[in-house]
């Protein structure tokens, strides 16, 4: 080894690297789904944890692999952040539940299932539209368990004294309720509200449900263009529906917190949505299957009930839906249990048990298609009709919603001047990661020609000094030593950033 040159030493660490590497992917790749024993697995998700454990205890009477599968459920508030401080400090979980609106934002943290696994039509063929989302050029995001659909929530009492016997079923009888359910003071205040339209701030899910009725007017957020980039599709430039379509979604929505209006509702004095609806004071509330338990602990009283998402008369039936799927940690230790694991839970017996445990629909069609009571099978019928977009990152595009909502109601901008921005911003969140890349690469090019310099220098001077050229040769090894570390992380820091634009197709 002392006879070894420093361009030798690099090659044989090089193609050392590159054979370890090739053997640790043979090995997981036909490691997926054989032998008997998973391991130990860790599953973080925000869903509840006893109804979780449950259904673990149960499904491993039949199926003993899972006896070491274990649940931590997280806050919701701080789940996201938590789990990428985790999974950076490499002690995060093997699965964690992954939300359809995270996939883009999260997929540098996934480990894809491959279409030679789980097929693509497959993956249609079993899960519901609304998990399109996890459908990635590289493989499958996460494998769908759960879904659940946005319900219009209605108050019997307070539509009962307007003269309403039933929920309204289509959008253009909501101006007329709204007039005649709205209770107002003397001073023109109001009391009791009709519909918590108009305002983003003190209305629950105010997002999804705009972006609910662009997409139910024909209209669309995000589309892939022929190169299949991810691209947004709000202009109200652009030419054909859907940028009338998102115009007519933003102006009905916005009209129920205009005081000029006849239906004027709600404005952004009150209280949220659903702290206002669980307190008898608004008649129809927009909100997820899920909620429905926690409204009843709220207000055990309370006289409601949960019924389908309005529609347009000529449209195809279509509802809003958050789905949950099982993803892969990238740094998982153990990712072919893992993946196991992700598999056995999505099957047709435990994927209905986790529905039946959690109260919302299983993403799994031949579940819904198993009847339910009446509540449960109202909530089937709105998971099978909805469908998702994909929301290159929630966090940024919430202050994308929110700003075009608020632009319009406060009358700092008309409808089609409040999309224009939203288009051009739903741009610039894909551009922040070339961004980012190209500084990395502004940094690191000025290093490695500095050391490069440094070397040489001491090559030259030496001038044939045994002692000073042995120096040099260690400094030029240390040189490309700190090239090739700087060029790993710009690979590592490309290959985590590809995974992404995979979808957006950048």
């Amino acid at each position: 080894m002392k006879n070894l040159s420093v361009f030798q030493v690099i090659l044989l660490a090089v193609f050392a690297a590159a054979a370890i590497s090739g053997v640790l992917i043979f090995a997981l790749v036909i490691g997926i789904g054989a032998g008997n024993s998973i391991g130990p697995v860790v599953i973080w998700g925000t869903q509840d944890q006893t109804a979780f454990a449950v259904v673990l205890r149960q499904a491993t009477e039949n199926e003993s692999r899972l006896s070491q599968v274990s649940y931590v459920q997280k806050d919701p508030a701080t789940y996201e952040a938590e789990l990428t401080e985790a999974l950076a400090s490499g002690t995060g979980p093997d699965i964690f539940i992954l939300r359809q609106d995270y996939a883009v934002r999260n997929a540098g943290k996934v480990v894809p299932v491959p279409y030679d696994f789980l097929s693509r039509s497959q993956f249609e063929n079993v899960f519901v539209e609304a998990a399109r989302p996890y459908l990635a050029q590289s493989g499958v995001l996460g494998v769908p368990i759960l879904v659940d659909p946005m319900v219009m929530y209605w108050n019997r009492d307070l539509l009962g004294s307007a003269g309403f016997s039933q929920p309204p079923r289509y959008w253009d009888e909501f101006a007329d309720l709204a007039q005649k359910a709205v209770k107002r003071d003397d001073s023109g205040s109001i009391l009791k509200a009709a519909v918590a339209f108009g305002e983003y701030q003190n209305v629950d899910n105010a997002k999804d449900i705009v972006g609910l009725l662009i997409l139910q007017a024909g209209g669309a957020i995000t589309r892939r263009d022929n190169t299949d980039r991810l691209v947004p599709s709000l202009s109200a430039r652009a030419a054909g529906s859907t940028s009338q379509a998102a115009e007519s979604a933003l102006r009905f929505y916005a009209e129920f917190a205009d005081p000029s209006k006849i239906h004027y509702s709600w404005n952004r004095s009150l209280p949220g949505s659903r702290a206002a609806f669980a307190a008898g004071d608004l008649a129809l509330y927009f909100g997820y299957a899920s909620e429905a338990r926690q409204i009843a602990r709220t207000n055990p009283n309370l006289n409601f009930a949960p019924a389908p998402m309005p529609q347009t008369r000529a449209g195809t039936a279509m509802s809003a839906a958050r789905t949950y799927a099982l993803a892969i940690s990238r740094a998982s230790r153990n990712r072919e249990g893992a993946m196991t694991v992700a598999t056995l839970m999505a099957d047709t017996g435990i994927a209905r048990a986790l529905s039946i445990a959690l109260g919302i629909p299983s993403a799994r069609r031949d579940v819904l298609a198993e009847r339910a009571s009446d509540e449960n099978e109202l909530f089937k019928r709105e998971a099978i009709i909805a469908r998702s977009w994909i929301d290159p990152d929630p966090e940024k595009t919430n202050g994308i919603f929110r700003a075009m909502i608020e632009s319009v109601t406060s009358g700092a901008a008309r409808y089609a001047e409040a999309i224009n921005p939203l288009n051009s911003n739903f741009s610039s969140i894909p551009a922040f990661i070339a961004g980012a890349l190209k500084a990395l690469a502004m940094i690191a090019l000025p290093i490695i020609t500095l050391f490069l310099v440094i070397s040489g220098f001491y090559f030259i001077t030496a001038q044939g000094n045994q002692q000073k050229l042995e120096t040099a040769k260690k400094n030029f090894f240390y040189v490309v030593i700190g090239a090739l570390l700087i060029l790993g992380a710009w690979i590592i820091a490309t290959l985590i950033a590809g995974t992404v634009n995979q979808l957006t197709g950048k």
